[in-house]
């Protein structure tokens, strides 16, 4: 072992060298010492594994996003991105021990052969999948498989006395990226986007369309908290519909890579109208593209907190045996020339751990304590606004996160899946009754209420789980707790959309962006504000 680290720093310097230098001479060299390893080395060693460290501690010398990813793990990255995977078209939970499903994606290999929610799937191509510890793994490698392949399920469905077979057809199954889509008011509507992914635009556009086409659409709110990024080319899409013709969204720039510029094109489908982009601490890469955008052209407001700072573009570069690197390979810059990459010059511990430093500086609670740096301020293009580089996109109105201590009660009921398991519970008891009674979402969102009961239930499901009840906490709960119960029943009844449309209702960064964009005066304010 101690050999095998030191040669994996060996191997890391040739590497080195090599990479600088691309000279054929150091290839030679370190081909030449993988061979006397693998020749005259007194133990058997890995060489796989061996030239798989060299390569991973390369790219963690050059900086915090360009990786390795093995050839077993290439497929499972890119799905997310393209939009897509093979299957056979559900949403599952493991409800004692037992595969159920939650719902059927419209359109799919489930769906049409009758799969319903609430079936137990018990057997997987005659295998007894029930009883045995399933995980959600295991669940992935049996139903997930090549489009045009068989699987032949084996499902128990409530008022059935027997099991029922279904043959199905694995089929190319959509990735949705657009959480929700739906009017806050007459006349705003809003967009939650989870990921800038091969579909996206498609997904951004239809949205759009359909929420002008059947409502007064005049303003937009575009959620991207927690969006982690993607595809340069969806956000590049995504701002192209809020910007007129020929302007600068983003350009891109490496000592290898030239200056690329990306420009506004055709007409978008929202360039009138008033716009509020959410962004918080989790936003990152593509979200600060289209943030940037929309701020430095004055396009509209940014609320919330200050967003991740990731302003490298990596590009995949697939290896000899399947495996790839995603190589950075340029800066990316907003149309006023700011790079918000955030500082990684003092290692990666320090960048991964910066999240805790904003919390310990306080700047996810007070504007003021976000770090500025007078060399990296530039003007907006349109208003001369004051913003800033660096590290991250500052929100032109700042949302502190909010930190009630009664929260970390619940939030633990959610951390060990009690609230969760709660619902499914009460779902698969009372679906009939549920279908039946609240038909549509309309109905539902209108008339169901999650009683005192329910909630009793909920805190003794906690005790069991070791989870002591804390009586101040409970006491101040109700009105959250029961509006998070109803959104979780919502989804698992309907889909992510009418969750959304249940839990913003009482959303602090929502309601201030809505105060904002029907108040022409403060919108047009903040818009001309100079820092």
């Amino acid at each position: 072992m101690k050999f095998f680290v030191k040669g994996a720093f060996v191997i890391l310097f040739i590497f080195s060298v090599l990479f600088v230098n691309g000279q054929n001479e150091q290839s030679l060299k370190f081909n030449r010492l993988l061979r006397l390893v693998e020749s005259y080395y007194v133990d058997t060693v890995n060489i796989e594994k061996l030239t798989e460290v060299a390569i991973i501690s390369l790219l963690a010398e050059l900086d915090p996003h360009s990786v390795y990813i093995s050839k077993e793990d290439v497929e499972k990255m890119n799905e997310p991105l393209k939009g897509s995977f093979e299957g056979i078209g559900i949403s599952f939970n493991i409800l004692r021990d037992t595969l159920m499903v939650l719902q059927t994606i419209p359109g799919g290999p489930s769906e049409k052969v009758g799969l319903v929610a609430g079936d137990r799937i018990l057997y997987v191509d005659d295998e007894l999948i029930a009883g045995i510890g399933i995980t959600n793994q295991d669940v992935f490698d049996r139903l997930r498989g090549e489009k045009g392949t068989l699987v032949v399920l084996k499902i128990l469905r409530k008022g059935e006395k027997d099991l029922l077979e279904f043959e199905i057809i694995r089929d190319e199954i959509p990735i949705y990226s657009l959480d929700a889509s739906y009017m806050l008011n007459e006349t705003t509507g809003y967009l939650k986007l989870n990921r800038f992914s091969a579909t996206t635009t498609d997904e951004f556009v239809e949205a759009v369309k359909n929420l002008k086409d059947k409502h007064n659409l005049k303003n937009l709110i575009l959620d991207l908290r927690g969006n982690g990024g993607g595809y340069l080319k969806s956000a590049h899409e995504i701002s192209d519909q809020f910007l007129p013709y020929g302007r600068m969204i983003v350009y891109t720039e490496g000592t290898n890579s030239p200056k690329k510029d990306y420009l506004s094109t055709t007409e978008g489908v929202f360039e009138q109208g008033r716009l509020a982009v959410l962004i918080d601490g989790s936003s990152a890469s593509a979200s600060e593209i289209v943030s940037g955008a929309v701020q430095d052209w004055d396009r509209g407001i940014i609320l919330g907190r200050r967003s991740f700072g990731k302003g490298l573009v990596q590009q995949p570069y697939l290896l000899t045996d399947g495996s790839m690197i995603r190589l950075t390979t340029a800066h990316y810059y907003t149309p006023s020339g700011r790079c918000i990459q955030k500082p990684y010059e003092n290692g990666m511990d320090d960048y991964r751990e910066d999240m805790l430093g904003r919390i310990e500086r306080g700047e996810l609670f007070n504007k003021d304590s976000i770090s500025v740096v007078d060399s990296l301020k530039y003007k907006t293009l349109i208003n001369r606004r004051v913003v800033y580089g660096g590290g991250g996109i500052i929100p032109d109105v700042f949302i502190p996160l909010d930190t009630a201590s009664y929260y970390r009660y619940y939030n633990q009921l959610i951390r060990k899946s009690v609230v969760n398991q709660f619902v499914i519970n009460y779902v698969d008891a009372h679906r009939n009754e549920l279908e039946e009674s609240y038909p549509d979402f309309r109905t539902f969102k209108e008339k169901f209420r999650v009683s005192n009961q329910m909630l009793e239930d909920l805190w003794a499901e906690g005790v069991k789980k070791d989870i002591e009840r804390d009586e101040e906490s409970i006491e101040m709960l109700p009105v959250y707790a029961k509006r998070h119960l109803k959104a979780i029943i919502a989804r698992d009844l309907w889909n992510s959309s009418e969750y959304y449309e249940i839990i913003n209702a009482d959303d602090d960064e929502i309601l201030k962006a809505l105060e904002i964009l029907e108040n022409t005066d403060e919108y047009n304010s903040i818009l001309r504000s100079n820092q």
